[in-house]
């Protein structure tokens, strides 16, 4: 197997879901905990400083919602119950598009923290996780996260491995707080906080137009072809690969 060189590269910002962790494991296992356990988690926080800030998010991505003409739920607040029901009905209004929502990602997030200290959770990662991180931190080659997930998710995936405690192995973690992931600034804030250059980081992922911002910033830049991961829609000219035993 040929391994691209990490000489030049000090550092490495991985995507999650497809690139260390299966795409089933997010879509059949997390995303679903998540939405049973939606209720009883707003039923039980109602009331608390952090999770009215998060609400209080999650009622102006609504309007925000309901300014651009989008079918949302209607948002009531004329009682508790009525409450827990709107913000139900708006949550899962997003997660079944997809919409990469920094409140909806910040409450599963919070939801997953619960799943995992009760041990209903174990984060699946592929096997060439560990190798890759502990191959890297050998050669002195600093690794970040970059997900749409928010940083206590991924953190909470990384801690509560099927590989065990990883998180020492990571030194940034960055969610879409710090920009969408198609957009080439959000790699530039990215190689900003770290300290590098951009061309001396390179991101691995396995969705091309998030390759396309890193790639437009100057990072250097992998797609990574996971089993279960789909098909680039568009034609592309990136170095591929299948594992991280690929790199470095």
């Amino acid at each position: 197997m040929s391994r691209s060189s990490t000489t030049d590269v000090r550092a490495i910002l991985l995507d999650v879901e497809g690139t260390t962790t299966p795409i089933a494991f997010v879509t059949n296992v997390l995303f679903p905990y998540a939405r049973r356990h939606l209720r009883s988690y707003l039923e039980q926080h109602a009331g608390s400083p952090d999770d009215e800030s998060l609400f209080t998010r999650l009622r102006n991505e609504h309007s925000s919602d309901v300014r651009s003409g989008e079918a949302v739920p209607p948002w009531i607040e004329d009682s508790p119950s009525a409450r827990v029901a709107t913000i139900i009905a708006y949550l899962e209004w997003l997660m079944d598009r997809d919409r990469k929502s920094t409140g909806l990602k910040e409450l599963q997030g919070r939801i997953w923290e619960e799943g995992y200290r009760r041990g209903e959770l174990i984060g699946e990662v592929f096997p060439d996780v560990r190798p890759a991180l502990e191959r890297w931190r050998d050669r002195d080659v600093h690794v970040g996260i970059f997900s749409s997930g928010s940083v206590l998710a991924q953190k909470l995936l990384f801690r509560h491995s099927s590989a065990g405690d990883l998180t020492t192995f990571l030194k940034w973690h960055f969610d879409t707080n710090v920009g969408a992931k198609a957009d080439p600034d959000s790699y530039r804030r990215i190689a900003n906080t770290i300290g590098l250059p951009a061309d001396a980081v390179m991101f691995l992922s396995d969705v091309t137009r998030e390759l396309d911002g890193a790639r437009s910033a100057r990072m250097q830049v992998r797609l990574v072809m996971r089993p279960g991961n789909a098909p680039a829609s568009t034609p592309h000219d990136y170095l591929m690969i299948r594992s991280l035993d690929e790199v470095g």
